[in-house]
C-alpha cells in the first residue's frame, strides 16, 4: 500500500536513536523528507549518517526542553523544503524510581522535557500545518497502565495523552489530525537498561516477555512501520486515537 508520502515533509524530535530515529528511517524509506532533532551536534550527524539519504535528512541539535527548539525546528523544515506536514514528538523517559523517592527538582526537569516541551512543539506546528497536517506523539503504555518503577513517567504521561485527545477536538475542524502512540517493551536501549536494574536483565526481559501475549519484545521497526502510517496521509480518517504498540500487552480496551 502506498502511504502517500512521498516529498512530504516531518519533524522529528528525539529521533537520534530509539523510536523515534526507527520512525524516521520508515518515513525516509517512503520517500518523505524529514527533520530529526537530538541534543548533541555527534548524536545528530550519526543518525543522519545512518540514514543514508542526505538528500532527505536534515539534522538540527534541539533540546525539547528549550523554549526556542519549536521554532527552530518548525523554520528548519519550511527553511529547508518550503513546507510542513507533520511532526513526531518524541522525547527521552524520565529517570526511573518510585513517586515518593522522587524530588521537586525531579518533576520540574521531567514536566519541562516530557509534558511542556513536547506542547510547546505541538502549538507550534499547530500554528503551521494545514489541512491533512498530523501531530504524533510518542507516549507509553503507561498512559493506560503504570509502569512499576517509572512513577514520575506514570504521573505525566497520562495527562499528557488527555492533552492530545483534547488538541484533537481543537484542530479537528481544520483538518490537522492528532495521535499518540502508546510502545510497550520495545526492544530499544531504553528499555535494556529498565530490564538491567533489575539486577538480572535475562530473567527480567523473561518474566516480561510471559505477560506479552505475542511471547516477544517488539523491534523498534515494528513501532516505526506503525508510526509511519498514523502520519501518512493513509490515515486521514484517524485522529484523538491512541495506539497501542504492544504485542497485546495492554489488557484493557
Amino acid at each position: 500500500m502506498d502511504l502517500g508520502l512521498r516529498d512530504r515533509v516531518y519533524v522529528m524530535t528525539g529521533a537520534t536513536r530509539g523510536l523515534g530515529f526507527a520512525s524516521a528511517r520508515e518515513l525516509v524509506r517512503d520517500g518523505a523528507r524529514v527533520v530529526l532533532s537530538g541534543r548533541t551536534k555527534e548524536s545528530v550527524a550519526a543518525a543522519v549518517a545512518e540514514l543514508g539519504a542526505p538528500e532527505l535528512v536534515h539534522g538540527v541539535v534541539a533540546d525539547n526542553a528549550d523554549p526556542g527548539s519549536a521554532a527552530l525546528l518548525i523554520d528548519a523544515a519550511r527553511e529547508r523544503w518550503g513546507r510542513l506536514d507533520g511532526v513526531l514528538i518524541s522525547v527521552g523517559g524520565p529517570a526511573p524510581g518510585p513517586v515518593a523517592a522522587a524530588g521537586d527538582e525531579a518533576w520540574r526537569g521531567a514536566f519541562e522535557s516530557v509534558f511542556l516541551g513536547a506542547l510547546r512543539i505541538a502549538r507550534a506546528a499547530a500554528e503551521a500545518l494545514g489541512e491533512g497536517g498530523a501531530i504524533g506523539f510518542v507516549l507509553s503504555g503507561s498512559v493506560r497502565e503504570p509502569i512499576g518503577g517509572l512513577g514520575i513517567s506514570n504521573g505525566l504521561r497520562p495527562g499528557l495523552a488527555m492533552a492530545a485527545k483534547s488538541l484533537a477536538d481543537e484542530l479537528g475542524p481544520r483538518g490537522i489530525r492528532v495521535v499518540g502512540l502508546l510502545p510497550a517493551r520495545i526492544d530499544t536501549d531504553r528499555v535494556r537498561e529498565l530490564d538491567a536494574l533489575s539486577g538480572d536483565a535475562a530473567a527480567a526481559r523473561m518474566r516480561n516477555c510471559e505477560n506479552i501475549p505475542l511471547g516477544r519484545y517488539g523491534t523498534p521497526e515494528e513501532f516505526g512501520k506503525v508510526a509511519a502510517f498514523l502520519l501518512s496521509p493513509a490515515a486521514s480518517y484517524l485522529t484523538g486515537v491512541m495506539v497501542p504498540v504492544d504485542g497485546g500487552a495492554l489488557r484493557g480496551l
